[in-house]
């Protein structure tokens, strides 16, 4: 109704400018040009054109498709505004291009593609009608033609005027027929694989794993083209915005083939190695009717079994994991399925590698304590004088010597296939399993007592020793100074052996001038020695032992800084009189 509501006021406008202009041109050619120089005039005809191309269309749609499904009009008006979408964008890039001529190309390339689409759906239905007809048929194989011919005939028409004109509009022409001509061939191959399949009284395995590498194919020869006109979008005039979106979703589309194709082989692969046939009496035990075809499961029809219990054609499991990998029942996922079995079977069968790791520790255990021997042995010798380290450690076990563990058995997927002897010995197998993982568990846990234990006792040795000697640098700075000085050490060491009281006074030879005799100095300048430096005086004599010559105590260390600072004093105190 609103269909010839919108017709009749589209006639009856064109008639009033049609009447409106020879009315006031009196002749056919003024009023021709009248009508081509009033925008209103020019609106009005532009309208009356969509509207006969709509009623075109919905006459072709009657001849090839009959009656359209409410389904078919859903999908053509939704593609249909992504498809005008695209087209304003186009109109924005070619700009420069916009005439009569242009939009009428661009309208009957959208024309041409709705056709596409309606014989696309069309085509599906077919898989799921009971009935198909001979005119379906005929209907089918017409429109299929009719626009490959149509495609073939301007892309052929695109390039001979892109060969005569150099780069134009006509090559966006060019390409959206190619890809179109892409969509038809894949439309062909369904129909052809459907008709196939109806005529035979038995489903067809090979249906489905021949439309998923046509789906393969064709997506990737339509991503190929669409690469290959952004490519030349960018080269000759700017870039496709208009592309983007059909760009896209020929990406999606051949990754998501790809990707089916792969998992549909991997699950068959499960499937054929892992799943058990069915038998008789799991048929008797559960419903016998394939839920995928609605047939009757028989013992000898090559039933499969999944590990979620449900039973199903193995001709009609493989359609279906070509499309899902998952249960049609319960959808559980066969691939996950897959990896938890094989985890499990992994963890069964812990390699010769475990043990090793098992035993490793052991050596870094008694590296760690032979370290940690040393380690107290120089502190203890260095720190003598103050309190004897701790002399015990517990020693470390070695628990490199172990049992080779031995790799547990695949478990059968049916455990009431197996004898009674098979089922012992498996059981047999798997109580030695447990049994060494156990004793690998003891093992570590001693191992982790040891551990603690060592460390606990290194704390309680650091306890003991008290603060760390001083620096090396602080003695080698010492034994420098005295070496620089080594004439005002000598006399400091005589006065040191000789005097009884507590103060002492270094010489020090000077090339600028002498020093006085220690008699002459003032009393100020005089500096009292610390007691520690009268009880512990140098050996001069070398009657040491070998190791105080080497290593010498904390009480050498502070006898040889005192000396330092009061020869340093006395340098002071020389200065200042010779300066007086």
């Amino acid at each position: 109704m609103r269909t010839f509501a919108l017709s009749s006021l589209s006639f009856a406008l064109t008639i009033l400018v049609f009447g409106n202009a020879f009315f006031q041109k009196k002749q056919f050619y003024p009023s021709i040009v009248y009508l081509t120089k009033s925008n209103s005039s020019t609106a009005v005809l532009y309208l009356q054109g969509i509207v006969l191309i709509y009623l075109l269309g919905k006459t072709i749609a009657r001849i090839f498709f009959g009656q359209l499904r409410p389904t078919e009009v859903e999908h053509l008006i939704e593609r249909g505004w992504y498809a005008i979408t695209e087209t304003c964008l186009a109109f924005a890039a070619f700009r420069d291009d916009l005439s009569f001529r242009f939009f009428t190309m661009f309208t009957l390339l959208l024309f041409i593609k709705c056709f596409h689409w309606l014989a696309e759906d069309r085509v599906d239905f077919m898989e799921r009608s009971p009935v198909i007809t001979r005119v379906f048929h005929l209907r089918a194989m017409g429109v299929l033609t009719c626009l490959c011919l149509l495609d073939a005939a301007f892309i052929r028409y695109a390039y001979r005027t892109t060969l005569a004109r150099g780069a134009s509009v006509q090559l966006v022409f060019g390409f959206e027929y190619a890809i179109l001509f892409v969509f038809a061939l894949g439309v062909w191959q369904k129909y052809i694989l459907h008709a196939i399949d109806s005529r035979s009284d038995e489903p067809w395995d090979r249906k489905a794993i021949l439309m998923l590498w046509g789906e393969l194919v064709l997506s990737a020869a339509s991503l190929l083209l669409y690469a290959m006109f952004i490519f030349i979008m960018l080269r000759v005039h700017a870039f496709p915005l208009f592309a983007i979106r059909p760009a896209y979703t020929a990406f999606r589309s051949f990754k998501l083939a790809l990707s089916d194709m792969v998992l549909s082989r991997r699950a068959i692969r499960i499937m054929q190695q892992r799943y058990p046939d069915a038998t008789a009496e799991d048929l008797s035990s559960s419903d016998n009717v394939c839920i995928i075809c609605r047939e009757e499961m028989l013992p000898d029809t090559g039933c499969k079994k999944l590990p979620c219990g449900h039973i199903f054609h193995s001709n009609c499991l493989r359609s279906w994991f070509q499309r899902q990998q998952t249960c049609p029942t319960c959808r559980m996922d066969v691939l996950r399925d897959n990896q938890q079995q094989q985890q499990q079977q992994q963890q069964q069968q812990p390699p010769a590698a475990a043990a090793a790791a098992a035993a490793a520790p052991s050596a870094p255990s008694s590296a760690s304590a032979d370290s940690q021997a040393a380690a107290a042995a120089a502190s203890g010798s260095a720190a003598a004088s103050s309190s004897p380290p701790a002399a015990f450690f517990l020693p470390s076990a070695d628990f490199s010597a172990s049992i080779p563990a031995a790799p547990a058995p695949l478990l059968p997927d049916d455990l009431k296939q197996l004898s009674e002897a098979e089922l012992r010995r498996m059981e047999a197998w798997n109580r030695e399993a447990l049994e060494r993982r156990v004793e690998h568990l003891q093992r570590i846990s001693a191992l982790l007592d040891a551990a603690v234990l060592q460390m606990g006792q290194y704390t309680q040795l650091m306890a003991r020793i008290g603060p760390p000697p001083p620096l090396a640098e602080d003695s080698q700075a010492g034994a420098s100074a005295a070496a620089a000085s080594a004439p005002a050490a000598g006399s400091a060491a005589e006065a040191t052996a000789n005097s009884t009281s507590s103060s002492t006074k270094p010489a020090v030879k000077s090339e600028n001038w002498s020093p006085e005799p220690a008699a002459s100095q003032p009393a100020s300048t005089a500096k009292p020695e610390s007691p520690s430096v009268v009880d512990d005086k140098p050996d001069l004599t070398g009657s040491g032992s070998a190791s105080s010559a080497t290593a010498p105590d904390q009480s050498e260390i502070r006898r040889r800084r005192l000396l330092h600072l009061s020869s340093r004093d006395g340098l002071k105190a020389e200065d200042e009189d010779s300066l007086d």
